[in-house]
């Protein structure tokens, strides 16, 4: 039988989006919430250390800070093809520079990408919600890609 499980991460990120018509084609900053679910079988391996579980929450923890927080958490994420790329390469800031507009949408497509690869074969990356604020947020979720 499967099951999923989720975990949360919060981290804090500043973007700018080209060629918006809005305040948002500013530098600025946002309190992220990232949740990550699995779906999996509970492993049936009595002798392990994650027995009844199908991911130890402290390894998910482990991928997600390695490949995502440790890079984008107090990060400028900013588009190669922005108006403010010169001025932000020269900046002493911790910065990550991306092949697309770093919207909500877009970074849930690249967490996805990050960590599809990175996960235990047994089990699936099943669905990926990054709150922006406290109201808006954007979700990938496996069955819709069916």
């Amino acid at each position: 039988m499967k099951i999923r499980i989720t975990k949360e991460f919060h981290f804090e990120m500043s973007h700018c989006l080209n060629n918006y018509d809005g305040a948002c084609k500013n530098i600025h900053g946002h309190s992220y919430k990232l949740f990550v679910t699995l779906r999996g079988e509970p492993s049936k391996e009595e002798n392990s250390s994650s027995y009844g579980m199908v991911m130890d929450f402290t390894e998910l923890k482990k991928i997600v800070k390695q490949n995502i927080l440790d890079i984008y958490d107090h990060s400028l994420v900013i588009e190669k093809n922005s108006p403010f790329i010169c001025a932000v390469k020269q900046m002493d800031t911790k910065k990550s520079i991306v092949d697309f507009q770093p919207t909500c949408e877009n970074l849930v497509l690249h967490f996805k990408r990050i960590l599809e690869d990175l996960l235990p074969k047994q089990v699936d990356l099943y669905k990926i919600v990054l709150y922006e604020t406290a109201s808006s947020c954007a979700e990938w979720n496996k069955e819709d890609e069916v």
